[in-house]
Order: C-alpha cells, then structure tokens, then sequence
C-alpha cells in the first residue's frame, strides 16, 4: 500500500514547492485539501489523522497545533517546516548530511524538524570545523547571507512582485534582522556545536530564489596551524560520498571572480567553497544553494524519503 502523505499548507510557498516535487510521483498517495477547505479544523484535523506523513508548511503556532491534533497518535509521523520545533530534544534536525549519524536518526523519527534555508548554509560550514576541533566552540562566529524573497514567503513574494500593494518594497537589497534576535539563531547555535550565539546579518535581494551564507574566519583564532587547504580538507571529509552537498575544489574556486546566488536555482544541492588567499590569514567559507531547494522543500521531500525508506 502506498504511503498516504498530507501538506498542511500545501497552499503556501514551501508547500506549493513540496507539492510540484510529489505530483509526478507513482509510489506515493498525496492526500490535498482544497484550498476553499484550509481553514476548516475538523477537515485538517481528519486528513492529519489519516496521513502515514504529515508534512506541516505553517506558522510556528499553527505547526504547533497540529502537532497537538496529532498528539497520542503515534501513526503519523510529522516534517515541520516551521522554526518551532527545530531546537526540541524530541525532534530530529532534519539535515541528513550534518553528520554520520543524522541520516539514520531521520529515518527512525517520528517527529523531524526540517532545517531553516540560513541555518542549513550556516551549519554546514560551522559545525563540521568545530566537531573536527578546528573553530572553538566559543568563536565569535559571525554569519552573512542573503536570499531571494521568496524566502519571505507569500506575503513578501506581493511586497516585493505588486506595485500596487501598499507595502511595496521598491528597493533592490535590503538588510533585516537589525535586532540581532533573528529567529534562527538559537539553530545555528544548537546544531552548529557553538557555545556563543553566531552574529547573524540576514539580507534579501531583488531576486526570486537563491541564496549565498557567508562565515568569515581568522585562521589565527583557530585551533592549530590551520591553512585554507586544511579547512577545506575538512570540509571534504565530512561530506565525502555525499550527492547533495559538493565541496567544490580550492583550484575551481580560486578561478571564481564573482558568486551567482541564483547559480542552483530549481535543485536540491548545496555548493561550499573556501575563498581566501594563502598566507594572508583569512577565509571566507561560503555555501550556496535554493532557498526554495535544499533551503526548504527539497530538504523536505529529502527527509520523507528517508523517514518511508524510499530513497535518500
């Protein structure tokens, strides 16, 4: 019998993604609401219940109460999409390369938190150097990144496409997060392995998807005699065999004069490059990837396909 899978919120932009990702699939029953019906509790309430995966694309407070519809039934396993969940010891961080052991801890849960788009660029960089003893766990890390709009969701996606809409943001960048209070901070701290909240500058530019994380290090505060050729061994060596996050080659990056945000638009893999120039005592460790891929709905349908033992 095929897996019955319900999107609550397969109406929203994360969910409408999942949705595409899962309609040409034949081993799958994917069970959609319609979107006169989406506020209809009892109906939510019935497709979650009957679901063998329920995959939520909600607010935090929604998340969490379809969390509690589901609570005692023990059938339906549940992807979050939402930050709520995502530093609970019940949940499983849904980022299947984060390390050896995070594969098999995602196809055991029933319960997994799918990877904030930021914080899925930000860990890959951070935490494979702290787990190698290579960045003290009390770095000040600081984390730079900017996205496309559509990691705002729907109503940036109007703010940023429509004129006419009374909040129209006419600027081509703009930098957010100014509080330094950002909701994915306490991810990237917890999963990361960091003793001391990273320092995160979030930006959106004037483009639909994308998006590049920026980690910028001084080799000097490092533990070691620490070079950009050791760094990126790192780096290959936690993701050596894996076919959705490349470590691309210091001799191809150091041929890079720019970096497209847009480069993996409509995929799921992740890119990471060390830039920097030997001798001079810096780096500037960069992933690349669709906020909209490997940032939110790739990462989901990644997650179901381990949880059901389908592929992955």
């Amino acid at each position: 019998m095929k897996p019955k899978i319900f999107i609550d919120g397969e109406h929203g932009t994360t969910g409408l993604q999942i949705r595409t990702r899962l309609a040409e699939r034949s081993d799958l029953d994917v069970l959609s609401i319609p979107e006169a019906e989406r506020r209809n509790k009892d109906m939510r309430a019935d497709f979650l219940k009957s679901a063998d995966l329920a995959i939520l694309c909600l607010p935090d407070d929604a998340s969490r109460e379809a969390v509690a519809i589901l609570e005692g039934k023990n059938s339906t396993r549940i992807i979050d999409t939402s930050t709520a969940h995502r530093v609970h010891p019940d949940w499983a961080y849904g980022f299947a390369e984060m390390d050896g052991a995070q594969r098999a801890l995602i196809a055991k849960a029933r319960l997994v938190a799918n990877p904030g788009c930021y914080p899925t660029g930000a860990i890959s960089l951070i935490r494979p150097l702290v787990a190698a003893g290579i960045l003290p766990a009390d770095y000040p890390v600081s984390v730079n990144a900017v996205s496309g709009y559509t990691g705002g969701g729907k109503q940036m996606i109007a703010q940023m496409e429509d004129p006419a809409n009374p909040e129209h943001i006419a600027s081509p960048h703009f930098l957010y997060g100014l509080t330094l209070a950002h909701k994915h901070v306490p991810e990237m701290k917890q999963h990361g392995l960091l003793d001391r909240k990273p320092i995160f500058a979030p930006s959106v530019g004037r483009f639909a998807q994308g998006m590049i994380v920026q980690v910028p290090l001084h080799l000097a505060d490092l533990n070691g005699a620490v070079t950009l050729g050791g760094i990126h061994a790192a780096l290959a060596a936690h993701y050596a065999g894996q076919d959705v996050v490349e470590v691309v080659p210091l001799a191809e990056s150091a041929k890079l004069a720019r970096l497209d945000p847009t480069e993996l638009n409509d995929t799921d893999l992740m890119k990471l490059y060390v830039f920097g120039t030997d001798g001079q005592g810096q780096v500037n460790l960069v992933a690349l990837l669709d906020n909209l891929g490997k940032g939110a709905s790739g990462a989901a349908v990644q997650n179901m396909d381990l949880m059901l033992g389908l592929k992955h």
